[in-house]
């Protein structure tokens, strides 16, 4: 028999849905579970989404097409689940045999009846609140790995747990970071043969990068794979790590425990079974500022490439060996990182059948490598930039603008993609009928401003070397709206082989969700102004759209139950975007606020959601500022380090977490010390800063606050003269 042959007659009658409902193949309560075959294949299982990214591949494409370009219009919401935390939302579900299972903000676990919307059961790992200072960029957690009768996940504090499929009792967990440094874990794990792999966050803070793997039976540790070298003498480190040490200054890396290099491996990940190799995004370095992290020996700034920040690395899941690696952005220092959602594919290029991995990170290049050898094949712009002209064709390395090369100059500069990206975390999607890779891209530039005299701090605060609040926007109306006007959202329809845009959808401002595409001819995505829409695959044109109430960042998933075709989306506004950039911007772009729910669509769908809540902002009415300039600089210094990360630059808060121009405490020094100094509300994610604060700095930031406070509330009050 024609094995080729069969395998497409397969793959068809698969996608027809003639196989919709696969339980009695692919495990279930009766069976097995999920083995490495079904992981292997799971692009011949239509009817569930067994893993992050539907397949090894991570392509993010469904073949089922009951919903289409012909029908999608007639999609209505069949059931939706509200979430009980209200923060940002950006999990992929995983459907297993009828059974829907998700991660929630604060690494809680939840599991749902895929047709009914029935909660089968609940699982909250209880993550300590005062966690949430360790997190750049929100309590988020992006979802499970399904292995056997197990699901796995990782925590906000760093474990690693597996959970019982049927009931959500825990089998095992395990510590897989040092809990005394601000490690943390938002990425979703990977299950290869039995190993479950985890990375972890935390660049910003100061720690040293690793990816490990476990054991899906016992939670044993099986390899752990650091990122940089360990400062120091590097003799006595694997010999890839010893190859990376001659790209950093060893000295500066081993003489202080709080520049810990970075380079976590905080997100994205593939698999290629034929040719057994996991790929690994690796992120920025620990601080941002090369100048700091890898000075040059004659003190004129930055060197070296500091390996293997910034790069896509290939290594042997079984034992966690590496075997080679491409680095987008050699020594990085604008937060460039490479744990962008990686993506693999077959296609022709030049006339010849490639093994390709695509990826679209942070720096605003679109790249195609050879994913056998780790060869460069080709790179283009897929957002405006200006740290650098181009990619060199002959050495895979950027042309480099030499102003944007701040840890070089010493001297601020605007660049673009700013530290955000052109993209962030959120996943693409590729069609193989369409031959394109689908973007959620955005642009917005960045002020980085070389901090004199910086240090590295612990115990709290972001340790990246630059003056976060060089980039602060005054309280000027008309300078505001300019700034929001340079700011864009974009889904980017991309040719991986021209390397160029074949359309591109212009959305209110930046932060879109995620991304699925579908036999169907069509691609979801949901907004940061509340919608979720669904896309001509082909064109862009928009051919349906749902009011969700909130911002969507999370990617949707489709599954059949029974041969009935359903959309999955988890809704809820939140994440870096949302609790880092001036809060004024965002309502300028898209008004938007969180209201956390799992909300499923199928065709023909009568549900409604309820009426949103009135929204209820707190006034402006700040005490008089009194306090004398010096002071209120102080504590804008302090804030923009401290603070900034959680409450917005500017203390221009927006609506994910509280807007301190607003807060009660506010009106008094000793409940603001309370706060902030004694950790009164570290149970709800404020910790305690007494280890990095005194009690006169913290007062500064609250005669800080109170000054901006008062600049806001007379901007406000002249718009209201204007409009009268």
């Amino acid at each position: 028999m024609d094995v080729r042959r069969w395998a497409a007659g397969a793959a068809v009658l698969l996608s027809a849905g003639m196989l919709a409902n696969c339980s009695q193949i692919f495990g279930g309560e009766s069976g097995e579970g999920v083995t490495t075959a079904m992981l292997v294949g799971a692009d011949g299982d239509s009817a569930n989404w067994i893993s992050h990214g539907r397949t090894y591949s991570e392509q993010r494409f469904s073949p089922l097409d009951a919903v289409n370009r012909d029908n999608v219009g007639q999609l209505g919401l069949a059931w939706y689940a509200d979430m009980d935390t209200a923060r940002g939302q950006e999990a992929t579900p995983i459907v297993i045999d009828g059974k829907l299972y998700l991660t929630t903000a604060w690494s809680k676990v939840k599991a749902f009846d895929a047709t009914t919307g029935a909660k089968l059961w609940e699982y909250d790992p209880e993550v300590p609140g005062e966690t949430g200072v360790k997190a750049c960029c929100d309590v988020v957690n992006r979802g499970l790995a399904a292995y056997g009768d197990k699901l796995f996940f990782g925590t906000l504090d760093g474990r690693l747990i597996a959970l019982d499929r049927n009931t959500g009792k825990p089998v095992w967990e395990k510590v897989t970071v040092d809990q005394s440094k601000s490690y943390t874990i938002t990425g979703a794990p990977r299950v290869i043969d039995g190993k479950v792999i985890i990375g972890n966050g935390g660049a910003e803070f100061g720690v040293r990068g690793f990816v490990a793997a476990y054991s899906a039976d016992t939670g044993e540790q099986l390899w752990k794979f650091f990122t940089v070298p360990e400062g120091g003498d590097a003799k006595d480190q694997p010999a890839y790590l010893q190859k990376a040490a001659e790209t950093w200054n060893m000295d500066v890396l081993g003489a202080n425990d709080a520049i810990g290099g970075g380079g976590t491996v905080w997100d994205s990940m593939a698999y290629d079974p034929e040719l057994d190799l996991l790929y690994i995004g690796v992120g920025n370095g620990s601080p941002w500022n090369r100048a700091y992290r890898s000075p040059a020996k004659d003190g004129s700034g930055g060197e070296g490439d500091n390996l293997y920040l910034s790069s896509i690395v290939a290594i042997r899941p079984k034992t966690g060996e590496y075997v080679w690696h491409y680095q987008t952005t050699p020594g990085e220092t604008w937060d460039f990182t490479a744990t962008q959602h990686i993506m693999l594919a077959d296609m022709e290029i030049e006339g010849k059948l490639r093994k390709v991995l695509m990826q679209a990170p942070k720096n605003g290049f679109f790249y195609v490598i050879d994913r056998e050898t780790g060869k460069f094949i080709s790179a283009k712009p897929y957002v405006s930039i200006n740290w650098a002209t181009g990619i060199d064709p002959a050495t895979g390395r950027p042309i480099e603008n030499p102003e944007a090369r701040v840890d070089r100059t010493g001297k601020p500069a605007l660049v673009m993609p700013g530290a955000l990206g052109g993209h962030n975390w959120h996943p693409m999607a590729f069609s193989p009928t369409e031959k394109l890779v689908y973007i959620p891209a955005f642009e917005a530039g960045m002020m980085y401003a070389p901090e004199s005299g910086w240090k590295p701090d612990k115990a709290r605060g972001f340790n990246v070397g630059f003056n976060l609040g060089a980039g602060d926007l005054p309280p000027d109306g008309g300078f505001r709206k300019q700034v929001a006007g340079t700011l864009r959202g974009m889904l980017v329809a991309w040719d991986p082989v021209a390397q160029k845009p074949r359309w591109t959808v212009e959305h209110p401002g930046p932060w879109n969700g995620g991304l699925l595409a579908t036999g169907g001819g069509l691609v979801f995505q949901g907004t940061a102004g509340s919608e979720f829409n669904a896309y001509d695959a082909a064109n862009g044109k928009k051919l349906w759209s749902f009011a969700a109430q909130t911002g969507v960042v999370a990617p949707p998933v489709t599954y059949t139950v029974n041969g009935e075709q359903y959309v999955a989306v988890l809704a809820g506004w939140g994440g870096a975007y949302a609790i880092t950039v001036d809060g004024d911007l965002l309502e300028r772009k898209a008004p938007v606020r969180n209201i956390s729910r799992l909300l499923v669509f199928k065709l023909g769908g009568k549900a409604q959601l309820p009426a949103p809540p009135a929204s209820a902002d707190l006034p402006l009415d700040p005490p008089p500022s009194t306090a004398p300039a010096q002071v209120i600089a102080v504590g804008q210094t302090k804030y923009a380090r401290y603070c900034a990360v959680c409450h917005a630059p500017g203390a221009v808060g927006s609506t994910v977490l509280p807007d301190l121009r607003r807060a009660g405490a506010l009106e008094s020094a000793a409940t603001w010390s309370a706060v902030v100094h004694d950790g009164a509300l570290k149970d709800r994610g404020m910790a305690s800063f007494a280890g990095s604060l005194s009690k006169d700095e913290i007062e500064a930031i609250r005669a800080y606050v109170i000054k901006r406070a008062n600049e806001d509330k007379a901007l406000e009050a002249g718009k209201k003269i204007a409009r009268r």
